[in-house]
């Protein structure tokens, strides 16, 4: 059997397009280290021209709307395609924050206290202060990278911000202060604890995509039983989600109370990204992290090769 080419997808039709294009751009150099590798720039909804099932196995960096919630995962299981990373099934339950939320909760994994609601019927400022509190944060309820990320304080604030909102679906979340932590796990498996301080007080699409405004610890200055019990709900919350192969899982701690903030499927690749820095803490660089990414892909693609014979 010939040793299949990996496609990298990059692009993509979100507003998180030009994050994609530098997480493709390093992953494809780093997989092009150890495998035949073949970028692929998406421009749109669709399945891009020469991928062939026969030959590609996919490692999607597409962040956002239709290359995270599934819309592409389900194009490609329908064209047959291989890939690497988490199934359409997954990909769209975690892209929805209220869903993810309550599974995880299930399974003893809590969030903050929250309320999911519609641009075009959205509630009062009295309302959302009287459920939970006059600190918020607001954020579309299915975009990533921060996309549209606010903190509300108090009745004016909070009703300017109602009014300004965007179309789609919006969580107003109870504000938590206290230590941001991300997580990534890998095969089920949690790697290192990277604390996130940005000096903002923030971390917002300014503070995480320019340089400078933030700080990473990694591992984060964390006793190791509150390590543990971090790494142990990344795990908790990637197994609740039906995820596989690999994942980012984003926390705040609060005095000793853990309170899950997302989980990202398919997270930034850079080099300097939070996975990358939670893997370089178990000992596993760039190029070795993104050859443990694909690596599942590779043997389902085996797979079924030999049960297609």
């Amino acid at each position: 059997m010939s040793t299949p080419i990996i496609a990298v997808f990059a692009g993509g039709t979100s507003s998180e397009r030009e994050v994609s294009l530098g997480s493709g751009r390093a992953c494809a150099l780093a997989l092009a280290r150890s495998f035949p590798t073949r970028l692929f720039p998406i421009d749109a909804d669709a399945l891009p021209a020469g991928l062939d099932s026969g030959r590609h196995v996919v490692f999607s960096t597409l962040h956002g709307t239709f290359g995270e919630d599934g819309g592409m995962q389900r194009l490609l299981d329908a064209a047959g395609v291989t890939y690497a990373g988490c199934d359409a099934v997954a990909s769209a339950l975690t892209m929805d924050k209220t869903r993810t939320k309550a599974v995880c909760a299930a399974r003893g994994v809590r969030g903050a206290r929250s309320r999911t609601f519609s641009a075009a019927v959205r509630p009062t400022a009295a309302d959302l202060i009287a459920e939970l509190g006059p600190e918020l944060v607001l954020k579309p309820n299915d975009q990533g990278s921060s996309v549209g990320l606010q903190l509300v304080s108090g009745a004016a604030d909070l009703t300017a911000a109602l009014t300004g909102l965007a179309p789609g679906n919006w969580l107003a979340e109870q504000r938590l202060v206290g230590r941001e932590l991300s997580v990534g796990v890998l095969n089920g498996k949690a790697m290192g604890v990277v604390e996130i301080r940005p000096k903002s007080g923030v971390y917002d699409f300014t503070s995480k995509y320019t340089k400078g405004l933030t700080e990473y610890f990694a591992p984060a200055p964390l006793d190791e039983a509150v390590t543990a019990r971090v790494r142990a709900a990344a795990e908790t919350s990637f197994s609740a989600c039906g995820c596989r192969d690999y994942a980012r899982v984003d926390f705040i701690l609060r005095g000793s109370d853990i309170y899950l903030l997302e989980l990202n499927t398919l997270p930034g690749m850079k080099e300097t990204s939070l996975l990358p820095m939670s893997a370089l803490c178990a000992g596993l660089d760039f190029t070795a992290l993104v050859r443990e990414l694909v690596a599942p892909a590779l043997r389902r693609f085996a797979a079924a090769t030999v049960a297609s014979r």
